[in-house]
């Protein structure tokens, strides 16, 4: 005979999940994985983006900056893709020597292959993730950037929760972004398929050349002129 008090549980679960929009049972899904710290961060950087306040997501790395760090949560699709994606930017520009790229995730299995969506996006564009492999942020590699650009507000959360002290560099990359994108978050293709991977791989090449140009203005025209070749 059926426990009648868990029959009640589970007939109060499903009116709950038929009344509550699905948007407010993810966004609790994420509070409760980032817990109580980051989780109170994520929320306050969810409700600013859907008021349209978004100045914390206008920062720019300083002129100065040569050492940058894109981070996301697996280091396996948006970090990958963007630090191979700023190496050969940098390199067309004739400043790979200049400049320390590097990326990492949250929670990264250290050692794992780019995912293979990012490798064929990437290498439709002549940018090979053959020789990556996926590291853990760790705090001699917050400490060693000047800039840590993040992907979304999971990962800006969990990063100033954990890094407080390097507040000031801790950056969204979509500061850099183009149109209705800029400001807002660079969404994780892992759930889409390999379209979401290519459109996600166009933003970030985006991102990463205004950012190149931004820093380095004299590269803005061979850049350029790279880019209107391909």
């Amino acid at each position: 005979m059926a426990d009648p008090l868990q029959a009640v549980a589970k007939t109060s679960k499903d009116v709950f999940r038929k009344i509550v929009p699905e948007f407010l049972l993810q966004q609790r899904g994420i509070v409760r994985r980032l817990g109580p710290g980051a989780g109170r961060v994520y929320i306050s950087l969810r409700l600013l983006d859907m008021l349209g306040i978004r100045i914390a997501n206008q920062s720019l790395a300083p002129p100065a900056a040569r050492s940058f760090v894109f981070v996301c949560f697996g280091n396996l699709m948006r970090s990958a893709m963007a630090e191979f994606a700023m190496r050969q930017t940098l390199k067309d520009a004739g400043l790979e020597n200049q400049v320390r790229v590097v990326s990492a995730g949250l929670h990264a299995s250290p050692g794992r292959e780019a995912h293979p969506w990012a490798q064929q996006a990437s290498a439709e564009v002549g940018i090979s993730l053959a020789d990556h492999r996926a590291k853990l942020v760790t705090p001699e590699i917050v400490e060693q950037a000047d800039c840590i650009f993040a992907m979304d507000f999971q990962n800006k959360a969990e990063l100033l929760t954990l890094y407080p002290d390097a507040r000031e560099k801790i950056l969204m990359l979509s500061a850099y972004a183009e149109g209705p994108g800029r400001y807002r978050e660079i969404d994780d293709p892992y759930f889409g398929d390999l379209e979401t991977t290519r459109l996600c791989r166009q933003q970030l090449q985006t991102c990463v050349r205004n950012l190149v140009i931004r820093t380095f203005p004299s590269s803005a025209d061979s850049i350029s002129q790279v880019t209107t070749k391909k």
